[in-house]
């Protein structure tokens, strides 16, 4: 079994070790305490390459991160609270960039919520662990979601922070924004605007001209060549099937509907957002519709109330960690 950082690394960064017949890098780092943390990259039977990383020991936490397409694990740097820092001391976090953020790879496809659930479970079956704790922030949510619909014997418990989905406040047209802009800028600039903005900030988030697969335009020069054999409309029309594929319509809770919701059998716990992308209605919805589901406040990460929050958090997941 493996599990933990019991793997097979050098004391001094990357070497080769074999998992389950295949080979793949693993690096040894710390954190800043000293503590020692593995970080594997998986190769996905289509090529995709998923970068994970495994803090601490205990029962496992797998935290799905926040950001859309730019779902990685500096993201969780910018929540309210980083669950890895707070939560390692008592179980074996396991952090992961899904397969287009962070130093994850992406094949030239569109998005699918069945690609990023086998990327999810591959990351469990790396560590021959049969089930987790899940935590989704955002876009993780829908990932949480689908997860326990699709895949209901490898989750024991989740915590959804922020959900995503569709309530009175918002439309389609709130997710849609960031992918208009990509579409414009292929079509009035050209495809050298895209790779030339996805080498300046590859954070699909925060700078959409270059596209949902910035971030490998801007770590890999050969990708570029894979882009532009798209030609202009070709990239167009790929990323809508994307965009649609990431935000399928009228979907209220974007990955799943409400039948599914209704069937979850596991324990939730609930932390509502408070803004267009987040809206408080999917939150109370989601805990309307959940069998066994725990709403927080609103304000439960206001600062004055944010270190009583994660305690919540911890004692949620200790109570449902199995014997």
């Amino acid at each position: 079994r493996v599990s933990g950082c019991a793997f097979m690394y050098s004391l001094c960064g990357s070497v080769w070790a074999t998992y389950h017949g295949h080979l793949r890098p693993v690096t040894k780092s710390r954190t800043a305490t000293g503590a020692q943390h593995a970080m594997p990259t998986l190769i996905r039977p289509d090529g995709a390459e998923i970068h994970y990383e495994v803090h601490g020991s205990g029962y496992p936490l797998l935290l799905l991160a926040p950001g859309g397409v730019s779902s990685e694990i500096a993201a969780w740097e910018r929540s309210a609270f980083n669950p890895i820092e707070r939560f390692s001391s008592d179980f074996m976090v396991i952090a992961m960039d899904q397969r287009y953020a962070g130093r994850s790879r992406a094949p030239l496809v569109p998005f699918s919520y069945e690609q990023t659930l086998g990327d999810q479970i591959a990351v469990l079956n790396d560590l021959t662990l049969p089930r987790a704790h899940v935590m989704g922030d955002c876009i993780g949510c829908a990932f949480a979601l689908r997860m326990m619909d699709e895949a209901t014997a490898r989750v024991s418990a989740a915590v959804l922070q922020d959900p995503v989905g569709l309530d009175e406040t918002n439309g389609m047209g709130t997710y849609y924004r960031r992918f208009n802009e990509t579409i414009r800028v292929a079509r009035a600039e050209g495809l050298g605007a895209v790779v030339a903005a996805a080498k300046q900030n590859p954070r699909f988030v925060d700078n959409p001209a270059g596209g949902p697969w910035s971030q490998r335009l801007h770590d890999q020069d050969a990708f570029e060549g894979a882009l532009m054999s798209l030609g202009r409309e070709g990239y167009i029309a790929t990323v809508i099937d994307f965009r649609d594929g990431i935000w399928p319509w009228q979907q209220p809770f974007i990955s799943v509907n409400e039948v599914a919701v209704e069937r979850i059998p596991h324990p939730l716990l609930i932390l509502p957002g408070s803004d267009e992308l987040h809206p408080t209605g999917v939150a109370e919805k989601l805990a309307a519709l959940a069998p066994d589901a725990e709403l927080m406040d609103v304000d439960c990460r206001a600062p004055a109330n944010v270190d009583a929050t994660v305690e919540h958090v911890r004692e949620f997941l200790l109570r449902n960690t199995p014997a």
